[in-house]
């Protein structure tokens, strides 16, 4: 039976252990998800040298960036984006392309999925004068948001709590910014359960229906940041199909 699964530490409840359950069940695949829950990134090799089965892993906080060294190739997406979720597992001899592959006996290449799900997830709202985004929050997430952004042709500036060059602060944020920016994307965790009464600090008031607010955060379904968007008319999603695309995203991935 084929193995793929989940590395991170801690991993608690595991959207994509549910997800690939039910999928491989549905559409019969012989195959199981695990959860690998592992304090250390360096663990990854140990993961794979005692699964021989396991062809595949997402990858989840904290070990996106650390376990990079230690993979044998990377997608162009995941090297420009400098984080890595889907790991794709290669035993076959041909595949066994650097020294350190051929030494271990199978092959690390890395993939990031966040730029599928997340441009896969948005495009179907963008109208033609969303040409400028916001991104809120500047941590690993955003990264990849960003590049999405510009894959899209859309204009982007990061939204931080501390002052940046190239960047505003949201005490800086004024109605004409909004209106200049209508794409406004939450990278943060601001939000997110059980912190559902707070919201990033916004002028929510001077949205319109131009507006198109995107959360990546999925718990709740509507966060306190889409709800004040919504009731000046603007457009809101949450990050939950993004999650399944990312998902989906990961299979393609592995069955390359």
């Amino acid at each position: 039976m084929e193995k793929y699964g989940l590395i991170g530490y801690p991993l608690g409840h595991s959207f994509s252990r549910k997800f690939f359950t039910e999928k491989f069940a549905n559409e019969g695949i012989n195959a199981e998800y695990l959860n690998f829950e592992i304090p250390d990134a360096t663990t990854l090799l140990d993961v794979v040298k005692g699964n021989p089965t396991l062809r595949g892993l997402n990858c989840t906080i904290p070990h996106k960036q650390a376990i990079i060294p230690m993979l044998d190739e990377l997608s162009d997406e995941a090297r420009r984006i400098g984080a890595v979720n889907v790991i794709r597992i290669s035993r076959q001899p041909e595949a066994l392309t650097t020294p350190q592959a051929k030494e271990r006996g199978f092959h690390l290449k890395g993939f990031n999925s966040d730029i599928i799900g997340f441009t896969d997830s948005i495009r179907p709202l963008l109208k033609p004068y969303h040409t400028k985004a916001l991104v809120l929050g500047t941590g690993g997430a955003s990264k990849a948001i960003c590049v999405g952004l510009e894959k899209m042709g859309i204009e982007w500036k990061y939204v931080s709590r501390r002052p940046a060059p190239g960047q505003f602060t949201y005490d800086e944020l004024t109605p004409a910014i909004i209106q200049e920016y209508p794409v406004i994307v939450n990278c943060s965790p601001v939000g997110m359960h059980p912190h559902v009464d707070e919201c990033p600090a916004l002028p929510y008031e001077s949205m319109t229906d131009r507006n198109l607010l995107f959360d990546l955060v999925y718990n709740p379904l509507e966060t306190l940041f889409m709800r004040r968007g919504a009731e000046q008319g603007a457009t809101v999603k949450n990050g939950l199909e993004m999650l399944h695309l990312q998902a989906l995203a990961s299979w393609e991935f592995w069955n390359k």
